[in-house]
Order: structure tokens, then C-alpha cells, then sequence
């Protein structure tokens, strides 16, 4: 079976599937990218979420919280309200804490520079620890993500460790967070759009596609990211500016059995 063909079954079987997430559906703010990628030949996505605010109790295994082990006692998409917190603290018996999740997206890519469009886009876009993992059976994913998070702990076995004013304080930043994270996540859609409109008209002409074929070289990389520059203003650009996220792509081989 030749490559292409093994992608449209990965991508039937895929799609197929049951939502398994705890929604059990995709993030109202995210359905449009999830199904404009979905109708498009060389992607398919196979996972998403929008952006959530968390409160989770339970155990924390040194800064990271084990969600797995976790009773989850607030979970919304939208910004939060000091007495939902509130109210959800009452439930809690470990240790609780609060959490912004920014959006994150997994799309599997038919090829290489497919991968590398998204690639560049996310970035673009304020995602910058997206990365693209090559496995050995030729699966391509690119990963769109960044460290725009949020993770305070607000209590210790069962105990409130912070005042009212605290948590008011901790929420205005995270529904700061998620306004953010909801204008990236339109930047992202659509600077993506400009760009696989500019992907083919390329390939509709050979001369302009075999002019530009230098496939992701320090040239092609300048190229792309002025090309992109268009669907970033300069006030967006100020805020990239000051994000810390890490920049570049990361190549991972998995083991045979992936």
C-alpha cells in the first residue's frame, strides 16, 4: 500500500471513531478549524481542546498535577466566576488546584511540508512550542501548542490556603489567559486559510511551485515568515514579542510498535 493510500485509511478509521474526551464532543470555539482541516486532503485532526479553566483535587507529584488521579471539580471553556470556584472548593478533600489549559491541537499530515505549513502558521499565530513528530511508519504530526498556561494550588488537605481575594485576583488573570488564547486561536484559522490558498495557487502553477521548492531552508523559512506576516498586526506582533514561549520543531522517532 503505498503512502497516500495508508493516510486516507488512517484518516477513515480516525474520523470514524467516538469522541472519547470527557465532553464527548469538539469545543464549540475550535469546530470550524477542526472541520476545515478535516475536509482538507492531506490533514486530519486527531485531537483538540479549546482552552478549559480547571479545578482538580487530589495529589500533586512535584509541580506537575497527576490529572489521571485527580477529582475533577470545575471544568468550563469560558471565563470563570469567583463563586463557582468558590462553591467547588467546598467539594474538595486533597490538595486543589487551579488550572488555565491553553488550546492545543494534534493533526496528522500526509506529508512533511504539509506538517511545515501548520508548523509555521502556529507559530505565527503565538503557539510557539508547537513541534511536528515523525514516526517510523511514516506518520507525520504536527502539534500546535504553547506555554500560555496557568497552575495554582488553593488548598492543602482539604484546607483553603488563600483568601477570597487571592482566588478573585488568580481568575481575572486566567480569563485574561483565555481571551488571549480565543484571539490566537482565530489568528491561527486565519492566517492557516491565506496560507493553504497560497499553497495552491502554487501548486497550480509549476513555474512558481518549482521556483519556491527549497522545502523549509533557512531561505524558505525567512520567505514563509514574511509571507505571514500579513495576518499579524503590529499590535499582535508586540504581544509575540513578549511571549516566552520556546520556538522550533521537534523531531521524534517513535518506536515500530507506534
Amino acid at each position: 500500500m503505498d503512502h497516500s493510500a495508508e493516510f486516507r485509511k488512517w484518516k477513515a478509521q480516525c474520523l470514524s471513531k467516538a469522541d472519547l474526551s470527557r465532553k464527548g464532543s469538539v469545543d464549540d470555539d475550535v469546530v470550524e478549524l477542526v472541520q476545515f482541516l478535516n475536509t482538507r486532503d492531506q490533514f486530519f485532526t486527531t485531537s483538540s481542546c479549546a482552552g478549559r479553566i480547571l479545578l482538580l483535587d487530589g495529589g500533586i507529584n512535584g509541580f506537575e498535577v497527576q490529572k489521571q488521579n485527580c477529582g475533577w471539580l470545575l471544568v468550563t471553556h469560558k471565563p470563570c466566576e469567583k463563586d463557582d470556584v468558590i462553591v467547588a472548593l467546598k467539594k474538595a478533600n486533597g490538595d486543589a488546584t487551579l488550572k488555565f489549559e491553553p488550546f492545543v491541537l494534534h493533526v496528522q499530515c500526509q506529508q512533511l511540508q504539509d506538517a511545515q505549513i501548520l508548523h509555521s502558521v502556529a507559530i505565527d499565530s503565538g503557539f510557539r512550542n508547537s513541534g511536528i513528530t515523525v514516526g517510523k511508519r511514516g506518520k507525520t504530526m504536527l502539534a500546535v501548542r504553547s506555554t500560555h498556561g496557568l497552575e495554582v494550588p488553593l488548598s492543602h488537605k482539604g484546607k483553603l490556603m488563600v483568601t477570597e481575594e487571592y482566588i478573585d485576583f488568580l481568575l481575572n488573570v486566567a480569563n485574561q489567559k483565555m481571551e488571549e488564547n480565543k484571539k490566537r486561536i482565530e489568528r491561527f484559522y486565519n492566517c492557516l486559510q491565506h496560507a493553504l490558498e497560497r499553497e495552491t495557487m502554487t501548486n497550480l502553477h509549476p513555474k512558481i511551485k518549482e521556483k519556491n521548492n527549497s522545502s523549509y531552508t533557512h531561505k524558505k523559512q525567512k520567505k514563509t515568515e514574511k509571507a505571514h506576516a500579513q495576518c499579524i498586526t503590529k499590535e499582535n506582533d508586540k504581544e509575540l514579542e513578549n511571549d516566552d514561549d520556546d520556538l522550533g520543531i521537534n523531531i521524534t522517532i517513535f518506536p515500530e510498535g507506534y
